[in-house]
């Protein structure tokens, strides 16, 4: 019986570097400290899951390159005994972000190398050799062989992700977040073959053509029914979730449900690179367990809020019961009302 959730896609290490305050254009800032982790979907969610689970088996599906910072990602997620690296193909150069924190207001910028990113198609997700009962693949965007046009589906994502569910397995999609048009070309058609489609306001709004924040920031409070509504419509079978810093936002096809984010003091907020990976992965397991959308939804958020305990995207992640205890004790924004 198939168990555990597979991860595929996207891979890279962050070289996180935090600087006193980002520069506008020709002009210099300084660098505060420098250090390395693992980033991208596959790698930070397949380790915060590890650290939630330590007993749950988790698959990862990715492509490392024969140089340093693929013999990094292999240790690093060699440290994890239910991570079955069986399905990784070693092959051109591991792609590699620099992350770029402001110390000033903790705001977090990406400078990409996509290295063998480019080569990472269909045939690269072997779905009979998997065991997992979820898939989740990420990010639309950012996988270039998978965002190209499929004639039938419309995308190859699509493709893979229709077949991953004609062999049983539930989908899990997530989008990068990027200043473009192609949301709406390049989402709508994978939307058709997932489960459970998690993912911030930015990707969400342009996916469906609504924009969830005013020209100050401010979110738009009386668009976020509507945008569930209409990711809903564009085929996702079970769960549409957002998720913004001030709550998040589910509807289940018959429910939508507004859960609060916590009060964390400032000091508490070290880095923000992988709060939006560890999020999908609590609602992911909250869904993997048996729990209902709601329950799901305050697990990722409590996930999110211990990855913003470190610099990093995995090192402050608790375990299941001290995420679920962490929601219960900590303080709360106001519920928003939808």
């Amino acid at each position: 019986m198939n168990e555990g959730i597979a991860f595929a896609g996207t891979i890279a290490v962050d070289e996180i570097k935090k600087i006193e305050k980002y520069p506008n254009k020709s002009e210099l800032t300084t660098i505060r400290s420098i250090s390395r982790s693992n980033g991208g979907a596959v790698s930070n969610c397949a380790i915060t899951l590890a650290k939630m689970d330590h007993s749950l088996p988790i698959e990862i599906i990715a492509l490392l390159g024969d140089d340093d910072k693929g013999h990094f990602l292999k240790d690093k997620l060699g440290n994890y005994k239910n991570i079955d690296m069986s399905h990784v193909k070693v092959i051109g150069d591991t792609p590699f972000t620099d992350v770029i924190q402001d110390e000033n207001d903790h705001t977090r910028t990406f400078f990409t190398y996509r290295g063998n990113s480019s080569l990472f198609d269909e045939k690269m997700i072997e779905l009979e050799k998997l065991n997992s009962k979820i898939l989740h693949i990420a990010y639309i965007l950012l996988l270039e062989s998978l965002d190209q046009e499929d004639l039938e589906f419309g995308t190859k994502m699509a493709k893979v992700l229709k077949q991953a569910q004609d062999l049983g397995i539930k989908t899990s999609i997530d989008i990068v977040s990027e200043n473009s048009n192609r949301y709406e070309t390049l989402v709508p058609p994978a939307l058709k073959y997932t489960n459970y489609c998690v993912i911030n306001e930015l990707e969400a709004g342009k996916s469906v053509g609504i924009s969830l924040r005013d020209s100050s920031g401010a979110l738009i409070i009386s668009k976020i029914k509507r945008t569930l509504f209409k990711l809903k419509q564009l085929g996702v079978k079970d769960w549409v979730v957002i998720h913004t810093p001030e709550g998040s936002f589910g509807y289940d096809g018959s429910i939508t449900y507004s859960i609060p984010s916590l009060l964390l003091d400032r000091h508490w907020i070290k880095g923000t690179v992988g709060a939006g990976d560890a999020y999908v992965t609590g609602v992911l397991y909250g869904a993997l367990k048996g729990l209902d959308l709601p329950d799901s939804m305050k697990l990722g958020t409590a996930a999110a809020a211990s990855s913003l305990s470190a610099e990093d995207s995995t090192s402050g992640v608790r375990s299941y019961e001290r995420l679920v205890n962490m929601y219960k004790e900590f303080p709360k924004r106001e519920p928003i009302e939808l």
